[in-house]
């Protein structure tokens, strides 16, 4: 266990008129405790949990790897400022981490390919071999695999978006097993039922506010997925 809570300061807010400054749901949360090593932000697109979990990374040093920037018809200037209005508080101090996006990890493969053209023995760090060689499944496993040796604090932004629910369940035992050794700990926004079902993670929800803690079965992911197995 690495990260202990998070708040947020609204008298930190530069706006309330824009987002994400105008969702409820920040305006009315004042912290969360993070209390064990895998904790899951929930709930529909647009409520924000992939914007504060972005805001925590940041806030915790950690970088994260952007997309090419592109010219956009409305420009929000307060879209990535949140974290300015986020603290966050650690047990034995700051640790070393990393940020995964599964929108930007090819481009991050791709990197990684071209300095272990000077540098082979780069790819040890990944498995032993290329991750633009391997399926994007594939990539992916090797690269939590190998990553998650490290201790950390891990920031997974909707991981489950190119896994297969085979593969889904091999990070969700990954994820139980390094978070039992104690070394890493994890933030995770996702729709997975699969993922969720983490045993004794905790699972914050984004869609009513303030964010609160609800249980596995009160996910709205499992009551959907639930309802449609045994309804089909």
């Amino acid at each position: 266990m690495h990260l202990s809570q998070i708040s947020i300061d609204k008298e930190k807010f530069p706006t309330q008129e824009s987002y994400p400054f105008n969702l409820e749901i920040f305006q009315q949360t004042e912290s969360l405790e993070i209390t064990t090593p895998v904790t899951f932000f929930v709930g529909e697109n647009g409520t924000g949990k992939s914007t504060l979990l972005e805001a925590i990374a940041r806030r915790s040093g950690i970088h994260i790897w952007g997309e090419i920037d592109r010219e956009r018809v409305v420009k929000n200037p307060y879209e990535k400022a949140m974290y300015y209005a986020v603290n966050v508080a650690w047990r034995d101090g700051q640790v070393p981490g990393s940020f995964f996006a599964s929108q930007t990890f090819r481009n991050y493969a791709k990197l990684i390919d071209e300095w272990a053209v000077s540098d082979p023995e780069l790819l040890n760090y990944y498995g032993g071999s290329s991750l633009i060689t391997q399926s994007h499944g594939q990539s992916l496993m090797s690269y939590f695999r190998n990553r998650y040796k490290i201790k950390g604090l891990y920031f997974l932004d909707e991981p489950e978006t190119a896994l297969s629910p085979k593969t889904q369940v091999e990070l969700l035992e990954l994820l139980q097993t390094v978070g039992a050794e104690g070394h890493a700990q994890f933030v995770i926004a996702t729709h997975s039922p699969i993922l969720l079902a983490c045993p004794g993670a905790r699972i914050y929800d984004f869609d009513s506010a303030p964010i609160k803690s609800i249980n596995y079965e009160e996910t709205e992911h499992y009551r959907v997925y639930k309802d449609f197995l045994s309804k089909h």
